[in-house]
């Protein structure tokens, strides 16, 4: 016998499909993280955040067609995010709620997320931050809170369409340009102040003064999100003029 049915959360799901992988949850819900599933067949990552012995699951689960399933109820803790960090907090599971979007991914093919699809993502989250007090800096990929282990939903998410239903934080990235850029084995002030203001943002970033792997790390899933037409882990000065632009807008909202 499987784990009970339940009433859903959102008027958009089309059905509930009850996974036994969930928890309570230690701290207020403050973060909307998005995934791909990175698996080939997407009836087969529901069935896996289905799964007892697979110990993961997510609250809600999007298919190509925009088709919306329910796995864990938004009080419970569901087990996507892993270990992650915002913001100084370790604990994404407890402050999160996640929705795991079909995507084979970059291990297999990455395809370009259908319209259809993102219509759906696009109803859910504004439904979902209807209901709760989640701040725009907070809506957040699995590679933000988790940038030397996941790329997740990676550099073909459309953020700025979500942006543009009022969802999350967004600014247009600078141009690409030629220049200075700090990058692996750079060190100093100016590295320092790119630490700095990427741990500002909520990045799990310690400001050392050197251009290690976690800072590259870092600066390649703020590139995955914010300027997506080149992700290198090089902080050039398009990514720099974006981040500021980006902390700028987000203390004036």
């Amino acid at each position: 016998m499987g784990p009970p049915p339940f009433t859903p959360d959102s008027h958009l799901v089309h059905e509930v499909v009850p996974s036994p992988n969930h928890g309570e949850r230690r701290t207020a819900i403050d973060i909307l993280l998005l995934h791909y599933t990175g698996m080939p067949d997407a009836d087969d990552a529901l069935q896996r955040l289905c799964d007892p012995a697979s110990a993961v699951s997510a609250h809600y689960f999007v298919f190509e067609d925009g088709r919306l399933m329910q796995c864990v109820p938004e009080a419970r803790r569901a087990w996507h995010a892993g270990e992650a960090s915002w913001g100084g907090v370790a604990d994404i599971n407890s402050r999160s709620i996640g929705i795991e979007i079909a995507n084979p991914g970059h291990g297999w093919r990455y395809d370009e997320f259908p319209d259809a699809q993102i219509a759906a993502v696009i109803s859910l989250c504004r439904d979902i931050l209807a209901r709760r007090p989640i701040p725009s800096a907070h809506v957040l990929g699995h590679s933000d809170v988790a940038p030397m282990r996941k790329q997740d939903p990676g550099e073909k998410f459309p953020w700025d369409r979500l942006a543009a239903a009022g969802i999350g934080a967004w600014v247009a990235p600078e141009p690409i340009t030629q220049g200075v850029a700090l990058s692996m084995g750079d060190d100093g002030p100016e590295v320092r102040d790119l630490q700095a203001q990427l741990a500002e943002y909520g990045y799990g970033l310690r400001p050392n003064g050197r251009y290690d792997e976690t800072t590259r790390d870092v600066v390649a899933a703020f590139q995955r999100h914010f300027r997506r037409t080149r992700v290198d882990g090089v902080a050039d000065a398009s990514t720099l003029g974006t981040l500021a632009r980006l902390l700028a807008a987000v203390k004036m909202s």
